[in-house]
């Protein structure tokens, strides 16, 4: 094996590391919002938050931040300290691990530039990489800030949508470019016709997703709890009144 397609499967396997760390970030964030445990953690301390609590006093001081919150004060207001510590591991758990994603990420960068692995036809990727990496954090944070002011009781439903699109972007991204560093260029086949199919289909799961999340946001499934018709009917006939 020569040393360029060497050095590509080392850089390849680290790629799907992170693929495979993301999808359990993705499956954490889906557990999160489905415990209502997004908005437990008022603060962003990317340092002194890799810990949780760690005697009761902390716990303490931790619960009476929350209960400043609008969704402690106007929906969890029967909360006692162990309903927070419920909440509060899995929002520390989606961060730990978006951290060790991060840690993952910088070790095998640093690496890979001592043991000059990477190859200059690898550095635009590895720049979209650690941009949407950055940005997916940025946005993790804006859309919990989201849930913490005025009279919100869960984080707006665009920003969970952006959020969410934001992870299944990162991650297809790292899938295929580790893909690129597997497959050699010859053993590629690119067809006009279905790489047209295929951006259409791109497109409309797309769609669908984020229809999905802003769905979760608004927690519209609430209003029709059966499948595969809407409270019996296919096509709702509220959709045709005024009110």
């Amino acid at each position: 094996m020569g040393e360029t397609n060497r050095s590509a499967k080392w850089v390849a396997t680290w790629l799907l590391i992170g693929v495979g760390m993301t999808v359990i970030q993705i499956a954490l964030g889906g557990i999160t919002r489905l415990t209502g445990s997004g908005l437990s953690i008022t603060e962003w301390n990317v340092v002194t938050g890799t810990l949780p609590p760690l005697n009761e006093a902390k716990w303490i001081e931790e619960f009476s931040k929350y209960k400043q919150t609008p969704q402690f004060q106007l929906l969890n207001f029967e909360f006692t300290l162990s309903d927070f510590k419920f909440i509060f591991f899995w929002e520390w758990f989606h961060r730990l691990w978006a951290r060790l994603i991060g840690l993952v990420f910088a070790a095998g960068f640093v690496f890979f530039i001592v043991k000059r692995m990477f190859k200059p036809s690898m550095v635009p990727s590895l720049m979209v990489l650690f941009v949407l990496g950055a940005l997916q954090g940025m946005v993790g944070w804006i859309m919990v800030a989201s849930g913490l002011t005025g009279d919100a009781v869960y984080v707006k439903p665009t920003r969970l949508a952006l959020h969410f699109i934001l992870a299944l972007g990162l991650l297809c991204y790292t899938f295929w470019f580790a893909m690129q560093l597997l497959i050699d260029q010859e053993q590629q086949i690119v067809h006009a016709k279905a790489r047209r199919i295929n951006i259409v289909l791109l497109a409309l799961l797309v769609v669908q997703l984020l229809y999905g999340a802003l769905m979760a946001g608004h927690k519209a499934a609430n209003v029709a709890a059966t499948w595969p018709t809407i409270n019996g009917e296919w096509i709702p006939s509220l959709l045709f009144k005024d009110q």
